[in-house]
Formats: structure tokens, C-alpha cells, sequence
């Protein structure tokens, strides 16, 4: 394990939120790729679980965490600093790393508001009460996000892009794993 990670499991509710790009400065802090738009989980979140990357060498493996001290903007990046993370040579062997925080440590949202990541997973249907397939992800197109959507119908698998806009989208219920949209097979 690398000096400034504790030895930890990783959550059962872990999401994976972002990773490390680089070393920032010469005390430790380190720039953050947020996996949104709106990255709130991971400022409110103060314990953040690390695994090594997926690609290149990692510099270290299993799970660790780490104790953040500040998380913030600056330009158009994050910057984070790290209870046991004290120079940059240390900020930078954790390059590359996934960062994961658990989902119940997310701020609460409205009721009609969504993380990406409860759509995911979610039956699609019409309302007619028609199966469009399930959400694969979502996508950030500018001004609006869009529903990736595939039917992994044996016959004629069929992938499905529907705008997540209220004109469309007629009722999700993460509870029970559905969505109701305004939408016809043959779109």
C-alpha cells in the first residue's frame, strides 16, 4: 500500500465517482476528474476509497482510503488535499487511481431529481405498457441528458436513445425500477 492510503474494503454502496489526474502543487493537493457534471458526492463526502487504475501500471494495489481535508473548484478542475497525503511525491503515485465514495453518503436530492447511476439498470416502457429495453447510461448531450436505452430482444437487439426531458418522460420510479415514457417501438 502506498504511503497516505489506509488498508480498506470498499463499501457495498460504493460508486465510482471520479479519479486522480495528477499532482497539483508541491503540499499534496491532487486534481480530480469528476465523473459529473455536478460533483456535490464527492465535496460532501470526507472519506473516499481508492483502487488502483485500470490501465497503465498501477502504483499500488487493492482497495485504500483516504481522509479529505479540503475538496474544492479551481479553474475548471477540482483540486483535493488529503489527511496523510503531505507532498507532491506522494499526490503523485496516486495517479490514475478510481475514486469511490458510498452511495449513502450522497446529498439528498428533490423528488424529481435522479443520480445517473439509480436510472441505470431500469425497465423503460411506453404507454402502452410496450418494453423499450433497459438504461445502459446516460449521456450529457449539452443542453439536455439522453437515455441510452437497449432490448436485448434475441430475434433484434435494439439500442433506443430517448431525451431525459419532460415531455418524454412521463414517471420514474426508482423504487420499482421503472420508467414510463412517451415513446412508440418503431422511433
Amino acid at each position: 500500500m502506498l504511503p497516505g492510503l489506509a488498508p480498506s474494503s470498499l463499501p457495498a454502496d460504493a460508486v465510482e465517482v471520479g479519479r486522480i489526474l495528477d499532482a497539483w502543487g508541491i503540499k499534496g493537493w491532487f486534481k480530480v476528474l469528476p465523473y459529473s457534471a455536478t460533483p456535490e458526492a464527492l465535496f460532501s463526502c470526507k472519506l473516499w476509497y481508492l483502487l488502483p487504475t485500470e490501465k497503465g501500471v498501477p502504483t499500488f494495489t487493492g482497495c485504500g482510503s483516504l481522509q479529505i481535508i479540503e475538496s474544492k473548484y479551481h479553474s475548471d478542475t477540482i483540486v483535493a488535499c488529503a489527511q496523510s497525503v503531505i507532498d507532491r511525491a506522494v499526490a503523485d503515485s496516486l495517479r490514475g487511481a478510481r475514486i469511490f465514495i458510498p452511495k449513502s453518503s450522497f446529498p439528498a436530492v428533490s423528488p424529481d431529481e435522479y443520480y445517473w447511476v439509480d436510472l441505470i439498470g431500469l425497465e423503460v416502457t411506453n404507454r402502452e405498457g410496450q418494453s423499450l429495453g433497459h438504461v445502459t447510461e446516460l449521456l450529457s448531450t449539452g443542453p439536455q441528458t439522453v437515455l441510452v436505452i437497449e432490448d436485448s430482444a434475441p430475434d433484434k437487439p435494439t439500442q433506443r436513445m430517448i431525451p431525459f426531458v419532460a415531455h418524454y418522460i412521463d414517471e420514474v420510479s426508482v423504487s420499482q425500477r421503472r420508467i414510463r415514457v412517451d415513446w412508440q417501438l418503431d422511433y
